[in-house]
């Protein structure tokens, strides 16, 4: 078990407050199978946890005649198709979220969405009303696993990065919540330990965090393999 000081929470949104990554696997295979461009397991899973724009960007050269938007728009566009698979609240978060409220945490998301998108989903977890604020894709010139949008969330919160701790299900993700310095906790909700091993805790989910006084953190059990 762990205690962590809590100056403030800030949380990724995608894969670590709601499972949303087999969908997101699911649209951007669509995208590599519809211009007949090889890809494996690992290309897909890069995508995690960055802005789509840049994950494309380094793969542009593969589309011959195409631009980054455009094929940011057809992914974007697979979304709604039937048959997409379901998502659904990472276990515990809601709840952590609220506990945090509760106990006046200051709370921001970082996403790697456009603003639209984050805050559907957050209005689907019914949570955006207890955020103090929501940084997206659009808000940062550099995407993670750049830390802008993670300083841009302390400044905003008035809390120094420091005693912030971020929360993050991604190898770009944790980079970004420690190059802010920030403590991380990863949660393995789309990604196996090792690729989270540079965060300073691993869980498996967020029923194995809750608030204490102080207010703290407290890690009930974390995840070694």
């Amino acid at each position: 078990m762990a205690m962590i000081g809590l100056g403030a929470a800030v949380f990724d949104l995608d894969g670590t407050l709601i499972d949303t990554e087999p969908r997101n696997r699911v649209m951007w295979s669509r995208l590599f199978d519809a211009h007949r461009v090889p890809y494996d397991e690992t290309l897909i899973t890069s995508f995690a946890g960055r802005r789509g724009i840049e994950a494309l960007a380094d793969h542009v050269h593969l589309f011959p005649g195409r631009t980054v938007e455009e094929l940011f728009e057809q992914a974007v566009s697979y979304e709604s198709l039937p048959g997409m698979p379901d998502v659904a609240p990472v276990p515990g978060a809601v709840d952590l979220v609220r506990s945090l409220a509760d106990a006046a945490v200051p709370l921001a998301v970082v996403t790697s969405g456009q603003r639209p998108y984050a805050e559907r989903l957050l209005d689907m977890l019914g949570i955006r009303g207890l955020l103090d604020l929501v940084v997206t894709a659009g808000d940062v010139v550099t995407g993670k696993p750049h830390p802008e949008g993670y300083l841009a969330a302390a400044r905003d919160l008035d809390v120094p990065p420091q005693e912030a701790v971020g929360f993050e299900d991604a190898p770009a993700g944790v980079a970004a919540v420690k190059a802010a310095g920030m403590t991380c906790v990863g949660v393995v909700t789309t990604q196996p330990v090792g690729a989270l091993a540079k965060a300073d805790h691993v869980v498996a989910d967020f029923m194995e965090v809750d608030v204490v006084p102080g207010p703290a953190l407290r890690v009930l059990r974390t995840v070694t393999s």
